[in-house]
């Protein structure tokens, strides 16, 4: 069975290894489709994730379509894993208040599929304790969140923030993955 990762990217300086999340994922076989924030194309271009992904990059919720189809339900049909790495404060407040207005959010909210959220921030940032309630909220709701760790941020400052590695990420997506293959009843 063909497995299948939406992959939220969110506006980061760490988008970039999001590069090599989907390149690492398709040489495993898994199916990669990536929903970009408008902030998030501020830093990379939806075409090197097109390339990379061999799938259109979904960065608006109202894409036309040649036939009625709610394209937040219709991507999440047949997920088996939503991952937003990186995930910004932003996204992550928006998640956990339910507040659902980009392609990534509703995505996130018509899915039933496993969430894995991957944040990187500014070390401050993560510290505010309304962020902290946030990730506390929706860690209790069963997302699963991997680091941040600490490391040279984007400010150049050494603090907690930095998103974890690539290699980390494949891990937990793979762990996930073979727990719902052993779920599944024929």
């Amino acid at each position: 069975m063909k497995r299948k990762v939406i992959l939220g990217v969110t506006g980061s300086v760490a988008a970039y290894k999001s590069l090599q999340l989907v390149t690492d994922l398709r040489k495993r076989g898994i199916e990669v489709v990536v929903i970009m924030t408008a902030s998030a194309q501020k830093f990379i271009t939806p075409l090197s994730f097109k390339s990379l992904s061999q799938n259109d990059v979904i960065t608006d919720i109202f894409e036309e379509n040649s036939v009625y189809n709610p394209l937040h339900i219709s991507i999440s049909n047949n997920d088996d894993i939503i991952v937003i790495a990186p995930a910004s404060a932003n996204t992550i407040g928006k998640i956990a208040s339910g507040i659902s207005n980009d392609a990534l959010t509703c995505t996130v909210m018509a899915s039933l599929a496993t969430k894995i959220i991957v944040p990187a921030m500014e070390g401050r940032m993560y510290k505010n304790p309304i962020v902290q309630e946030n990730i506390k909220k929706l860690t209790n709701l069963g997302y699963i969140f991997l680091g941040p760790i600490t490391g040279r941020l984007a400010s150049g400052k050494e603090d907690i923030g930095r998103m974890v590695e690539v290699d980390v990420i494949v891990s937990e997506i793979v762990n996930v993955l073979q727990i719902k293959e052993t779920r599944v009843v024929v």
